[in-house]
């Protein structure tokens, strides 16, 4: 097998000191997603993850409980191992630092790094940053702070042992000018090169005295010191290939990973410590070293003093595993620092995954259970219409989504199969197979019909499978189909109509339930299917009493006709802060209508929904549009939410 059939991917090792929190799922999700990509596509993958278990940040905190350090680490490492199986993280191997095997290469790559008369020892003064375990020089500390952590540094004098990393400068410079894709993105790319050039490199200390650090790999050409963490830690890429595979010879011709997934706070280490480490031990560089960005809760840092540290085991508590990673890698393009709110994540659950691919899929199934007996039909005569939804979804499997996953574009990959999920409701719509339904003369078409709209949905749990495995195989399942992911599926087999008709579907429970209560305490508006009323605590005392509000008979309220509409575009009115222009369907025709709650709800949020409307309004003209209804919204001065239903129901249906 040559290395253009595997693919080697990593996550960096993860402090074991650590509590898992958001930036641990974000990395590893993603690394997760690159090697299912790569296996259902016909690559034999090596996913690697891991824990960095030396240091001297290890050593305190174990003589702080009063146990050795090993045991801290077992005590710890399970926290990362399983939160990585509750997030169906499908890793190869989970390297630990302290593991035997991993100490033996570390020791051997040391001492031909000192035969090469690469390592020497020299006295050394400087300031050191126990929370890094890093030296700085005079000129980087300021105010006696770490640059990095802001923590109080101290000054530190010793013999210690360096690696001639500065030697390998103008080598490394030239590298990544002739490698674009070495490192990702190329903000980071500059960022490194401006690094690189602006100064001259200084070699590495590369050990630490006993005397002050007993807890890590011991040097094999002098027993008095342990080596600096982030030469252990750095090694694992490699080490790793050696011990941890199952088949005994697959870490030939692994090296060099095709990808390594750090954040950018760790870009330095990587692309400078980790490459002229490589060169020096003559073994090639990675393909790419891509840093994602950090990120934020509710636009403040995250941080143990604020009490806002996201927990990846809670959000997949709470809202589901797959809508956890879905929100991940769909918020925020990949390499920038993104933002997390609850409010956030459930808007993208109800709007995307509920409103969206679930509705999809409820639809087609009770439609099927209600007119085909549970059965997949055979299609006829295929228009334009199937036609455009069939063009579009091999496009996306054969170009789209391979184009943006191979360049790590996880937001876009995501963006592309949720338009084919929005055409796909939108040819539902118009075609109304509820209203084919009803007249025997249509049974044809409708047969047609339902199966594009079940063949749609297998083709989109290909194009999910990635990023939410379960969901996908959910959806297969529900259909009657064979499980698509137990073989792979090179681009070339990836083609329309492997839904064979005459197969018994399995209708079961909401694919994505929509979340309609506050999560955790936190203060959420969320909508509803009725206005929200206050709670006897909230009532002012002795209030004024209102005026009685008009009251009309019951003949007058028949002549307002309510129907359910499903909204299929949204988009703002120019110059306007509250007004939306609505394109919906009501079953058997489309309808324009202009809507103020903009103030509210953001345009891409509100396709999918399926909420009332005043269907026999006068039209009237909105800031010179024309609307054709009025949607119905619970709120006084300002929209708190769209009124809806919990049953799903037909567009066009009348509401009494």
């Amino acid at each position: 097998m040559s290395t253009s059939d595997r693919f080697y991917v990593t996550t960096p090792i993860y402090y074991v000191n650590d509590v898992p929190h958001i930036g641990h799922a974000y990395t590893t999700v993603a690394a997760d997603v690159l090697a299912r990509y790569w296996r259902l596509r016909g690559r034999e993958v090596f996913f690697l993850t891991g824990l960095d278990e030396q240091g001297q940040k290890v050593q305190q905190a174990a003589a702080k409980a009063g146990i050795d350090p090993q045991t801290h680490c077992d005590k710890l490492a399970p926290q990362f191992e399983n939160l990585w199986r509750k997030l169906n993280i499908c890793n190869d191997a989970f390297i630990r630092t302290t593991d035997a095997q991993h100490k033996q290469v570390v020791q051997r790559y040391l001492q031909e790094l000192f035969d090469k008369q690469l390592i020497y020892k020299a006295d050394y003064s400087g300031w050191y940053c126990t929370f890094d375990e890093r030296f700085w020089t005079e000129k980087d500390v300021a105010d006696g702070l770490c640059p990095d952590c802001k923590r109080p540094v101290e000054k530190l004098s010793e013999h210690n042992y360096f690696f001639q990393m500065g030697q390998y400068q103008d080598r490394l410079i030239d590298h990544i000018k002739r490698h674009d894709q070495f490192i990702r993105p190329e903000s980071r790319r500059n960022e490194v090169l401006g690094f690189l050039q602006s100064q001259k490199l200084s070699d590495l200390s590369i050990s630490r005295p006993k005397s002050r650090l007993s807890w890590g790999i011991e040097l094999p050409f002098d027993t008095a010191y342990v080596t600096y963490v982030w030469f252990d830690a750095l090694v694992n890429y490699v080490s790793a290939l050696e011990y941890l595979p199952r088949e005994k010879s697959v870490g030939h011709g692994w090296w060099p990973a095709n990808v390594h997934l750090v954040g950018k706070d760790i870009l330095t280490t990587h692309a400078v410590y980790w490459s002229t480490m490589l060169m020096a031990l003559n073994l090639p560089l990675p393909e790419t070293i891509f840093a994602h960005g950090w990120w934020t809760v509710d636009g403040e840092k995250m941080s143990k003093s604020r009490g806002n540290v996201v927990d990846p085991n809670k959000m997949a508590d709470e809202f589901g595993v797959d809508a956890f990673r879905y929100f991940l890698l769909r918020e925020v393009p990949f390499g920038q620092d993104g933002d997390f709110s609850l409010t956030g994540m459930i808007t993208r659950i109800n709007s995307d995954l509920a409103n969206g691919l679930g509705n999809l899929l409820s639809r087609t199934l009770t439609l099927i259970e209600r007119t085909q007996g549970g059965v997949i039909p055979p299609p006829g005569i295929c228009g334009p219409a199937e036609q455009e939804l069939e063009q579009a979804a091999i496009s996306l499997l054969r170009e789209g989504l391979p184009h943006h996953l191979e360049q790590l574009e996880f937001n876009r990959a995501l963006e592309a199969i949720w338009h084919v999920v929005q055409l796909a409701n939108q040819y539902v719509d118009k075609t109304a197979p509820w209203t084919l339904a009803k007249d025997e003369r249509d049974a044809g078409r409708l047969k047609t019909v339902l199966y594009t709209m079940g063949e749609i949905l297998r083709c989109l749990s290909i194009a999910i499978y990635a990023v939410m495995p379960k969901s996908a195989q959910t959806i297969c399942a529900q259909l009657g189909v064979a499980d698509e992911f137990a073989q792979t599926l090179p681009i070339g087999r990836m083609r329309w109509g492997g839904l064979t008709p005459g197969t018994a579907i399995r209708k079961g429970s909401s694919l994505f339930p929509r979340i309609d209560s506050k999560i955790q305490g936190a203060k959420l508006v969320t909508e509803s299917s009725v206005p929200s009323q206050p709670t006897v605590s909230s009532l002012p005392t002795a209030p004024p009493a209102p005026p009685a509000a008009p009251q009309i008979t019951i003949d007058e309220f028949m002549k307002v006709q309510l129907k359910m509409a499903k909204i299929l575009s949204a988009e703002r009115v120019p110059k306007s802060e509250k007004l939306i222009k609505l394109q919906v369907s009501l079953g058997a025709e489309q309808r324009q209508i202009v809507a103020g709650i903009g103030k509210k709800y953001e345009p891409d949020t509100l396709v999918g929904k399926t909420i009332v409307i005043v269907a026999n309004l006068k039209p009237a003209k909105l800031m010179g549009i024309e609307s054709q209804g009025m949607v119905l919204a619970a709120g006084d001065a300002d929209v708190r939410g769209l009124l809806t239903i919990q049953e799903e129901v037909d567009p066009g249906t009348k509401v009494k």
